[in-house]
């Protein structure tokens, strides 16, 4: 079969490699779409010793596709069934999955494999993280899943209700399916991002009330007077960038939330009010990755079409066209990338 296979930081090859076998407890899963995220981008940069500790390895890990093969001793799941992989599946003995935290377990298992034809899903994953999908959910929408309950979990951990006013720093993928989740929510939704074709879309596709970062000379400024003077109950970086994480901080109003949503580079640091975080009791908070529920909840919101993330798709390619994929992305030049194998 025909996969992306990562070498090392920017070293990715398209390889025909031997079809996967799925062991016992394993599924064997006919890939029809993938999608391309910031995270392959950045892992195709520099390498990720977490997500991928092994090389050589394909790479990828949003995907939704048809059962092909099934192990000795798996339940529940048929040749032929639809399915949604997340890229990860907790212990659920440590003592964070014991607590109800297994986005946080100690013994996290991440898996890749979503830029091939077929993928092997390990039997933890099988176990409590694939989700059989309703025959009439696109593959390419059934696919945002993973990162849609990372986006769910930053809005939970937000606390956002209905009537707050929410502001999301970043105008990526990401950035954009918060704005979405806390939209669902019935929450006010000031999105904010950099002049470009992509903010257009945005504002075009009224996913939230928009603000042009390099067309106000007093950001701050500009989001109180966007919430009356009072600032925002959430804010929210979807940017990883420390100066954005403190700029967060700042437009939080009294007894409001900063949820820490972008990962920043490591050893960066933020400066943080004391005064402001003591006397106005500000709730600084981070949020990573996703949980067996939060991936349910996203597939049900994706089934029952409450939420569709169809317009942050901006290009279809093949197996092929994963490196100038993740290159359109890392040049701002793509939202998300519909990889189909099938081409």
């Amino acid at each position: 079969m025909r996969a992306q296979v990562f070498h090392g930081p920017g070293d990715l090859r398209l390889e025909e490699i031997a079809m996967p076998e799925p062991a016992a407890g394993e599924l064997l899963v006919k890939v029809e779409a993938a999608l391309t995220c910031g995270t392959d981008v950045k892992t195709l940069r520099r390498g990720h010793p977490v997500m991928i500790p092994r090389l050589p390895t394909v790479l990828g890990h949003e995907l939704a596709g048809t059962v092909a093969g099934v192990g000795a001793g798996v339940n529940g799941v048929r040749e032929g069934d639809r399915v949604v992989a997340a890229n990860s599946a907790p212990c659920g003995r440590c003592a964070l999955c014991q607590s109800g935290r297994p986005n946080l377990c100690e013994d996290l298992l991440f898996v890749n494999g979503a830029y091939g034809e077929y993928i092997a899903l390990p039997a933890r994953l099988v176990e409590r993280n694939v989700v059989r999908i309703a025959a009439g959910l696109p593959a390419a929408r059934a696919a945002f899943a993973e990162p849609l309950a990372c986006a769910l979990r930053g809005i939970e951990r937000g606390r956002v209700e209905s009537g707050m006013t929410v502001v999301v720093f970043g105008h990526g993928p990401l950035g954009c399916l918060l704005a979405m989740v806390a939209a669902q929510r019935k929450a006010r939704v000031l999105l904010v991002g950099k002049g470009g074709w992509r903010l257009d879309r945005i504002r075009e596709a009224r996913l939230a009330e928009c603000l042009d970062a390099l067309a106000e000379p007093d950001l701050p400024a500009a989001i109180r007077a966007a919430t009356g003077g009072r600032a925002a109950d959430v804010t929210v970086d979807a940017t990883g960038q420390p100066a954005v994480w403190e700029l967060a901080i700042e437009v939080t109003g009294r007894g409001g939330t900063v949820v820490f949503f972008g990962g920043c580079a490591p050893g960066t640091t933020v400066a943080v009010d004391t005064r402001r975080a003591h006397y106005e009791e500000l709730t600084l908070v981070g949020a990573f990755h996703h949980t067996p529920d939060l991936i349910r909840r996203a597939v049900e919101l994706l089934e029952s079409q409450s939420l569709v993330p169809d317009g942050l798709l901006t290009h279809t390619m093949g197996l092929e066209g994963v490196p100038r994929a993740l290159d359109m992305m890392a040049h701002g030049a793509a939202l998300k990338v519909l990889i189909r194998p099938d081409r």
